[in-house]
């Protein structure tokens, strides 16, 4: 059973090596698995930083809520290139964007990649309190056939300010094809122009099409044991 936590904040762009570089030295010399962390991946899309967080219990029940020992070093570490996103930001913890949203269609917890699965995140503004909404949207698509077509096995929903988050796991080839392929048909149709009362691109003047969208992994690291 695996649950996740996604962190977001700003970063300067073209800092994805550094930033990768110090949490890379951190994962090999110390033990995140001790704190419950089993696996993380970072992605960026333009000044946005995407943490993706991966343990093996609810951090709400285990009490364990930090992703690396060395949480205070890695913070100065990279205070140069990353920044609270929140306007009200105080403490780490309004880094953390809010679930709103999940699909798991086995009726277990979020698929591992390690298994096989590909994770995708995509990006896009919110409508200040369209949450619900949205939600009930993917609620009424996912019921469908649409995820089986996508190749889509998993899918979370998460926000913090204006900033949407659409995490889903898939076994298929990558979004952009699966979209690719799907763009014509009636249930994404809909889908899409439901959700564009609500959501809108992150910046619209480098969005060309929905793969411009989706979030670049920059570093990734697993637990071993």
């Amino acid at each position: 059973m695996t649950y996740r936590n996604v962190i977001v904040c700003r970063m300067v762009p073209g800092s994805e090596s550094i930033v990768g570089d110090v949490f890379g030295h951190y994962d090999r010399t110390t033990r995140p698995q001790d704190l419950g962390v089993i696996g993380r991946t970072l992605l960026s899309l333009n000044d946005l930083y995407i943490h993706v967080i991966e343990r093996n219990a609810d951090p709400a029940v285990s009490g364990q809520t930090r992703g690396l020992p060395a949480f205070q070093q890695i913070a100065e570490a990279i205070a140069p290139y990353v920044t609270p996103y929140p306007r009200d930001w105080r403490n780490p913890s309004d880094s953390v964007a809010r679930e709103f949203y999940r699909w798991e269609p086995d009726g277990g917890a979020a698929a591992d990649p390690q298994d096989g699965e590909n994770l995708t995140v995509v990006v896009s503004r919110i409508k200040p309190g369209a949450e619900p909404t949205v939600a009930q949207v993917f609620a009424e698509s996912d019921a469908g056939p649409l995820p089986a077509r996508m190749g889509v096995t998993g899918r979370w929903l998460y926000s913090i300010d204006d900033v949407y988050l659409h995490l889903f796991t898939s076994r298929e080839a990558p979004v952009d094809e699966a979209m690719r392929q799907s763009h014509g048909e009636p249930p994404f149709a809909k889908l899409i122009d439901e959700l564009s009362a609500y959501l809108t691109p992150y910046d619209p003047q480098t969005w060309r099409g929905h793969k411009d969208a989706v979030a670049t992994p920059f570093y990734r690291w697993r637990a071993e044991d």
